[in-house]
C-alpha cells in the first residue's frame, strides 16, 4: 500500500511541477522585492557626467563601468514566492559591468543619450539591455551654474542561473536538487527623472549634485527543470518607487572627458560609476 502511494506521488510530481507557471506578486517589503530593487540601482541609466551646455550636433562616444552591489544572503533568500527555498539565490554574479554610451547634443540645450549592452556572455551572465534618455541643460546667468532636467529608461533582459546554479543542484533540501541548471531572465524596467546642478571653478573640473525619482517595474522569470522532469516557469512581478541621490565630477582634457559618480537609492544600495567619453565632432 505504501509503495503504491509513493509511486502515485512520484508520477504526479512532474505534472504538478509543470504547472508552476503562475505569477507571484510579492509585497514591497519582501526579500524578492528588495533584491530586485538592489539590482535596479546600477542598471538605472544615470547621467554619469556633469551637466554642461554643448554646441548643437556634438557627438560623443563613451563607456561606463558600474559597480554591482552585493546582495546579502538573508535578503537573497526568498520569503514569499518560494517559501520552500531556504538557501539564497545566486545573485552576486559579477563585480562590475560595462555599458557603451553615446551622446548627441541638440539645439536649445537638449541632449539625446543612448546605450546598448549587446548579448555577449560574461561569466554566467548574458545581458541585452537598452538605455535611453533626453535631457535639457540651462545656464544660470551670473552664477556659473548649469541646471539639467533629465528623463531616462532602462529596458531589456538579463539571463543567468539565478534560481538554480551548479551549487544549488547539489543541495539535498533545495528545490533545485538533481535538476537542471536554470536559465532565468530578469527585466529591470527602470524609468525615472532627475534634476542636477553643476558648477565650475575652472574650465576643466566640474562637480555636480542631483536628486531623482525612479519607478521600478522589474519582471523575473524562472526557467529550470527539476529532478522529476517538471519545468518551473514561475514569474515574479513587483512595482516600486524610489528616491535617488547622486553626486560626481567630470574632468575635461581637450576632446576626452572622464567622470565619476556615486549613485544611491538610500533604501536599497549604493553604486559607483566611471565614465570615459570622447568627442567625435562639433
Amino acid at each position: 500500500m505504501r509503495r503504491g502511494l509513493a509511486a502515485l506521488i512520484l508520477l504526479a510530481l512532474p505534472h504538478l511541477a509543470a504547472a508552476q507557471s503562475d505569477v507571484c506578486r510579492p509585497g514591497k517589503a519582501s526579500n524578492e522585492a528588495r533584491t530586485m530593487a538592489k539590482f535596479a540601482v546600477p542598471l538605472a541609466f544615470g547621467s554619469g557626467v556633469a551637466p554642461a551646455v554643448h554646441p548643437a550636433w556634438r557627438v560623443q562616444l563613451g563607456i561606463e563601468v558600474s559597480y554591482l552591489p552585493e546582495v546579502d544572503d538573508a535578503t537573497a533568500t526568498p520569503t514569499f514566492c518560494r517559501p520552500d527555498k531556504t538557501h539564497p539565490e545566486n545573485t552576486d554574479l559579477l563585480f562590475a559591468a560595462p555599458r557603451p554610451r553615446v551622446w548627441l547634443s541638440l539645439p536649445h540645450g537638449f541632449v539625446l543619450e543612448g546605450s546598448w549592452t549587446p548579448p555577449l556572455e560574461m561569466g554566467d551572465v548574458k545581458a541585452n539591455l537598452f538605455g535611453v534618455a533626453i535631457a535639457r541643460t540651462v545656464m544660470v546667468a551670473g552664477h556659473g551654474m548649469v541646471l539639467d532636467l533629465r528623463a531616462h529608461a532602462t529596458v531589456g533582459k538579463i539571463e543567468a542561473p539565478i534560481t538554480c546554479n551548479d551549487e544549488a543542484l547539489t543541495i539535498a533540501d533545495s528545490p533545485c536538487y538533481q535538476g537542471t541548471r536554470s536559465n532565468d531572465s530578469f527585466r529591470p524596467n527602470v524609468m525615472g527623472g532627475s534634476l542636477a546642478v553643476s558648477w565650475s571653478s575652472s574650465g576643466t573640473f566640474r562637480p555636480y549634485l542631483g536628486v531623482g525619482f525612479n519607478h521600478l517595474a522589474p519582471r523575473f522569470q524562472v526557467n529550470f527543470t527539476n529532478q522529476f522532469g517538471g519545468t518551473d516557469r514561475r514569474k515574479v512581478e513587483v512595482d516600486l518607487n524610489r528616491l535617488v541621490l547622486f553626486a560626481g565630477a567630470t574632468w575635461t582634457f581637450s576632446r576626452l572627458e572622464v567622470g565619476g559618480e556615486i549613485y544611491s537609492a538610500p533604501t536599497d544600495a549604493v553604486t559607483g560609476r566611471l565614465i570615459g567619453r570622447f568627442r567625435l565632432r562639433d
